[in-house]
């Protein structure tokens, strides 16, 4: 069953599981509302009719579940699920509203939310066997929101679990509270094109915070007076938000489950030494946890380029290390190909 290309406002089902969402036309302006997620059907041309690709019908029966970062919208993972949607993939797109973020609290509307986004998912692959979700999660909000829904999965039905065949986590984590990285997130939410955190310069004749890269030289630049003394009072709220005790408790059982209890399926980390939000040597002391763990990890560092902005800065590599895992890990029909 397909749920078409309409727009799903969350606020349409109730908490608990209920009848399957039907889709909605596109009577709602998506000018006028920014919806939490929405389903992308696979395009046309990539679907093999006849029914003779096995790597086609994988495919078809597969969603990208994809999961935004701290102030993204729809418009701006569009691009992602196009790349999936022109591959054959069913793929859907979660966002939350800044507001939801800024008011969060535990069981309060953003788990709500992702309740009902697993409700969804759930629905989906009980209508027929053989469905499975790959998560491409953005940031540490993609992240921990992946965390989230790992948990209800278990909780639901631990079998679901084993539905999920791959991982891919685009400028992320960091496997910690900290208060530096919540400030540096926020802060270039906030600012946006005009945060630091969106700017990578590279120079062979500067010095200052450099960080040699094969032949090549990583220049950071500095913040500017108002973002340096945003940033601080930033990590001083955080400091205090994330040891509230009730917080820091849903984010330690959240971050623990990520660590030690991610399902048996292939992860890819997409990060850069260039982040100036998730630091490259969290990411890469995560990888290291994850394979002495057994997993099957994969990693490609994009060196010069800012957080979440690898695939507009590189879409040729970004589509290539996409490509490669999905093919050659999540993907075991395409191996034989």
């Amino acid at each position: 069953m397909c749920f078409g290309s309409g727009l799903f406002p969350l606020n349409t089902r109730s908490h608990q599981k209920g009848p399957k969402p039907t889709a909605l036309t596109n009577t709602i302006p998506t000018s006028t509302l920014d919806v939490l997620y929405r389903w992308h059907l696979p395009e046309p041309d990539a679907i093999d009719v006849s029914g003779s690709s096995d790597c086609s019908l994988a495919k078809s029966r597969t969603v990208v579940v994809l999961l935004g970062w701290l102030g993204s919208k729809q418009k701006h993972l569009k691009k992602y699920a196009d790349w999936y949607t022109s591959r054959g993939f069913h793929a859907i797109t979660f966002t939350f509203p800044m507001a939801e973020i800024l008011s969060y609290r535990v069981d309060g509307k953003a788990e709500q939310d992702i309740d009902l986004l697993v409700n969804h998912l759930a629905d989906w692959l009980e209508e027929e066997h053989g469905k499975s979700l790959i998560f491409h999660t953005f940031s540490n909000t993609g992240w921990l929101t992946y965390g989230v829904i790992l948990e209800k999965l278990q909780n639901q039905d631990p079998y679901l679990m084993g539905r999920i065949k791959g991982c891919i986590v685009d400028s992320a984590p960091v496997a910690a509270a900290d208060p530096q990285v919540w400030a540096s997130g926020f802060s270039a939410a906030f600012l946006k094109k005009n945060s630091v955190a969106a700017k990578v310069n590279m120079s062979s004749n500067e010095s200052n915070m450099e960080v040699l890269v094969g032949s090549k030289t990583l220049v950071e630049p500095k913040p500017a007076a108002t973002e340096a003394a945003l940033l601080v009072i930033l990590e001083k709220i955080f400091e205090v938000i994330l040891n509230l005790p009730t917080v820091n408790r849903r984010l330690s059982d959240v971050l623990s489950l990520l660590s030690s209890g991610q399902p048996s399926c292939p992860q890819l980390y997409i990060y850069s030494s260039a982040d100036r939000v998730i630091p490259a040597v969290s990411v890469e002391s995560f990888i290291e946890d994850q394979r002495r763990a057994g997993h099957e990890v994969r990693a490609c560092n994009f060196v010069f380029t800012p957080h979440v902005d690898h695939f507009r800065n590189d879409p040729k590599l970004y589509s290539t290390q996409l490509s490669q895992f999905l093919d050659e890990n999540v993907l075991a029909c395409c191996k034989r190909a």
